[in-house]
């Protein structure tokens, strides 16, 4: 895992002028050096890009399949070699950095399904008025043009998957460009592609550092962005190219309810270990972990020491271990930013259960209470293993507390009444609502996407698919209907 890394320019291996190293956060070894494109490189793939578009729109369903599909086929017979790459460059304990590469043979797997039945068209008869005698409309939906695709370091592989495989599957050429921590598991995708028969020019992997984004972002022949990554860059992105389609997954403190009919011990246990395993899983580093835990006061007292129980059972250490369900955070840097903020709550009256330290890059899974309003903490997303609960009177205080957030990516709710939930859909402000278990759910096939400072859009293969593509109507006129 130490030689240096080509990007992949137009479908080809090439290396540029300059490169930099990725380090394992865990134990700060080298993991690869990467190559980083020039100015010129990064033209030419762009060029590339938006000169086959047309050839690739008009590609055979078939052809688009069958590379799918052999994506497949490799990241399942690499699983392996690519779980070990994503937990060393990314710290992610292995059992999630295979579950990770899992998630990403779905989402080609679903890509290559909806490739085969995408954009058969939908026929309407127009001769509903006296006008359109004669007349039949026919609806299809057509690529928008070249995808500009940026990913984060939290889902390197499979995050990269979900811009990348929509694109094939509707015949958009697309420009992926993954965060500089978290670079080669996008390169290994890339190496997945070069061995199809996609045209040319359909698709690049550019190693290109973030202050080179802004000329990519304002490009003309780059009309679609998909990003996912935190809200700051993701606003100021869409807020600088106006007229281009943005789709934009942003950041979330996803919060659990519990309410007062989950009582029973069993209900309990499984709440509080769902709670726990979802508030660390990826080092919190995820835009759906349980970040806040809402409880009725009726289970209040029970449910809170089975938390933290749960927390104190989670095994933390090193990432490459199968035993460990909590590793590092991607930097030493991100881990004191996490440092900070419950430092901050505690100084301003919140009460520590379990947790509060940090080791390098490693923060200690992290419960607390009582946090006040005005910190840090209570506002912003957190990114790291820590966890509040409180205490609310009844399902309405419950719901308030939810859509007290200026985020609204999705929400756990844990109850057994169909009603309530119902009502939660209707009350809820966020992208997805998922009952009896924790916001941190996500089916690759579902539509994934928020609600406020959440984003803009949805992801999800079929539901990337569609913003990838416009539709276009086809009037026919003289028909005997």
């Amino acid at each position: 895992m130490t030689s240096t890394h080509a990007f992949w320019l137009a479908g080809r291996q090439a290396t540029g002028e300059d490169s930099f190293d990725v380090t394992n956060p865990w134990d700060g070894r080298l993991v690869g050096t990467v190559s980083v494109p020039t100015d010129a490189q990064i033209e030419e793939a762009v060029a590339a890009a938006h000169a086959v578009r047309e050839e690739f729109a008009a590609t055979p369903a078939h052809v688009r399949v069958a590379a799918l599909d052999h994506v497949v086929r490799r990241l399942v017979e690499r699983t392996e070699e690519i779980a070990q790459l994503i937990s060393a460059e990314n710290g992610k304990p292995i059992k999630w950095a295979r579950g990770e590469v899992g998630r990403a043979v779905s989402v080609f797997r679903f890509a290559a399904e909806e490739a085969r039945r995408f954009n058969g068209g939908d026929a309407q008869r127009l001769d509903t008025d006296a006008g359109g005698t004669g007349r039949l409309g026919l609806t299809r939906r057509f690529p928008r043009g070249a995808v500009l695709g940026i990913a984060p370091f939290n889902f390197p592989l499979n995050l990269s998957a979900h811009k990348v495989a929509p694109a094939i599957a509707v015949g958009a050429p697309i420009i992926l460009k993954p965060a500089p921590a978290t670079p080669i598991s996008s390169l290994i995708l890339g190496e997945l592609l070069a061995e199809t028969d996609l045209p040319a020019g359909s698709w690049s992997v550019l190693t290109a550092p973030n202050d080179r984004m802004p000329a990519l972002v304002q490009d003309e022949r780059l009309p679609v962005i998909s990003f996912t990554g935190s809200g700051p860059v993701g606003y100021s992105i869409m807020e600088s190219v106006p007229r281009k389609h943005c789709t934009l997954e942003l950041g979330g403190n996803g919060a659990a309810v519990v309410l007062g009919d989950y009582a029973s011990d069993q209900d309990l246990d499984w709440a509080a270990t769902r709670i726990a395993t979802f508030s660390n899983y990826q080092g919190g580093q995820s835009c759906i972990s349980v970040q806040r835990v809402i409880a009725d006061a009726s289970v209040y007292d029970r449910l809170l020491p089975k938390i933290v129980a749960a927390v104190e059972a989670l095994a933390t250490g090193d990432p490459s271990d199968p035993t460990t369900d909590v590793g590092p955070l991607v930097s030493e840097d991100a881990a004191k930013r996490v440092e900070s903020w419950v430092d901050e709550a505690v100084q301003a009256g919140a009460q520590l259960l379990t947790g509060g330290k940090r080791d390098g890059a490693t923060y200690a899974p992290t419960v607390l209470t009582e946090l006040p309003d005005g910190v840090t903490l209570s506002s912003e997303e957190v990114f790291g293993p820590v966890l509040s609960v409180q205490k609310v009177d009844g399902e309405a205080e419950a719901f308030e507390a939810v859509n007290s957030s200026k985020y609204g990516l999705q929400a756990g709710v844990f109850t057994h009444d169909l009603q309530t939930a119902f009502r939660a859909h209707r009350a809820l402000e966020v992208g997805g609502v998922i009952i009896g278990d924790v916001p941190s759910y996500r089916a690759d096939q579902m539509p994934y996407g928020g609600a406020k400072q959440s984003g803009v859009g949805r992801e999800g293969v079929r539901y990337a698919m569609d913003d990838y593509t416009y539709e276009r109507v086809l009037v026919l006129t003289g028909l005997a209907l």
